[in-house]
Parts: structure tokens; sequence; C-alpha cells
């Protein structure tokens, strides 16, 4: 059991690593929601190598949710910049896609476990107990540096896609008057932010005590 765990741990922490270290470099917007759900399916793994099968799921729900509004956000983008994935073409697209921007920043900060959003209660909870564990320093700092990964990608695709130049692709802005398109993603918006708190009282029958040195504490937050 201990030697499955251990392979488990160094595959879970290998793949985290890898799949942020690609995503910073691509440039195919689904690839880079695709990256980054390995990258959570990595964490997820590593909370099953460290005996936390109830909070894996429970990453699995609160993940699930704001992954699908993520792949959501990035169709009516690539819908409505003329059907291209290729982030480059994209730039300034907050001023086209108002809605599909504030609901995809939720989206990403959900992901990088912003506090009081969904990813937060599943994933800094996660964090917070592997400190707990005598895994050794190198483990730990893998674990930093992933999550520091997980914000970079989240960070340059917000960028290249919402604030940076325009990168001179086709863009039409009608698609927020489609509501077939924009319904599900503010619904799913809505569970992003909530979904959190109301899967952890359901999922756990007490509040889990962590006591951490202040430095991990704020480490998560800090990375």
């Amino acid at each position: 059991g201990e030697t499955c765990s251990a392979l488990l741990l160094f595959i879970s922490i290998m793949t985290m690593f890898m799949s942020g270290v690609v995503a910073i470099f691509e440039y195919d917007l689904k690839k880079i929601i695709a990256l980054s759900t390995l990258s959570q399916l990595g964490m997820m793994m590593f909370s099953i190598s460290l005996g936390l099968y109830e909070l894996a799921f429970f990453h699995l729900l609160t993940h699930a949710l704001f992954k699908a509004l993520l792949f959501l956000c990035a169709g009516v983008l690539i819908h409505g910049a003329g059907n291209t994935q290729d982030i480059r073409s994209f730039g300034g697209l907050s001023l086209n896609f108002p809605l599909v921007t504030v609901c995809m920043n939720l989206a990403n900060l959900s992901l990088c476990g912003v506090p009081f959003l969904a990813g937060f209660y599943s994933k800094d909870l996660i964090v917070e107990l592997a400190c707990q564990y005598s895994w050794g320093i190198f483990i730990l700092l893998m674990m930093f540096i992933c999550l520091s990964l997980t914000v970079l990608y989240s960070v340059r695709l917000t960028y290249l896609s919402f604030v940076g130049p325009y990168g001179g692709g086709t863009s039409i802005s009608v698609c927020e008057s489609d509501y077939s398109l924009v319904g599900p993603v503010v619904i799913l918006s809505f569970t992003s932010l909530v979904s959190g708190p109301i899967l952890s009282w359901l999922n756990f029958p007490a509040p889990v005590l962590i006591f951490l040195p202040a430095f991990l504490k704020w480490g998560a937050l800090f990375f």
C-alpha cells in the first residue's frame, strides 16, 4: 500500500507539473483548457495518494462545474472570433464579450483557488492537508510550484484573450444576444460561485480542523 501510494504520488505530481508547463507554451485555446483539466486530474490523484478519497471526489465535482463553464466560454469565444482557436488572433475581446469575459474570469479565478469561490474549498483543503503529511520538502515545493503554474497559464490566457493587444482576427459581438449560448454560461457561473460551500456542507459531516505554521498556511495564497 505504501509503495503504491508513493508511486501514485510521484506520477500525480509529475502530471501536474508537466501539464502546467505545456499549458504555458500552448496557443490553442481548447488545448490550454484540456491541459488544465489534466493538471487538476493530477491534483485529484495526488489527493488519492494521500488517502483523501472523499476530498478527491469533492474536487472532482467542483472542478467539473467550473471547467464546464470554462469550456462553454471558450466555445462562445471561438464562435465569436470567426471559428479560430488560436489565442494569438484574439486580444481585447472583453469589449465584444463583456459577459463571457466576466464568467470566464470567474471560472479562471475559481481554478486558481481564489478564496470563497468553488475551487478554493476543494483545492485549498487538499493543499493544506497535504502540508500536514510528512512527505518531505521536495513534494511540498513541487506541489506549490504546480499551483503557481496553474495561476500562470490562467493569467496568460486571460491576458492574451481579453486584455492584450488585438491580434487581428475577425470578431463578431452578436453572440451575447443569443441566450442559448449565454444562458448556460450564466447558470454555471452561479454554480461555480456557490457550489463550493454547499458541496462541502453536504460532503463533510464536521468542519475540518487544520493546524499549520503560518508560512504554510499562507503558502497557497502566496503562490
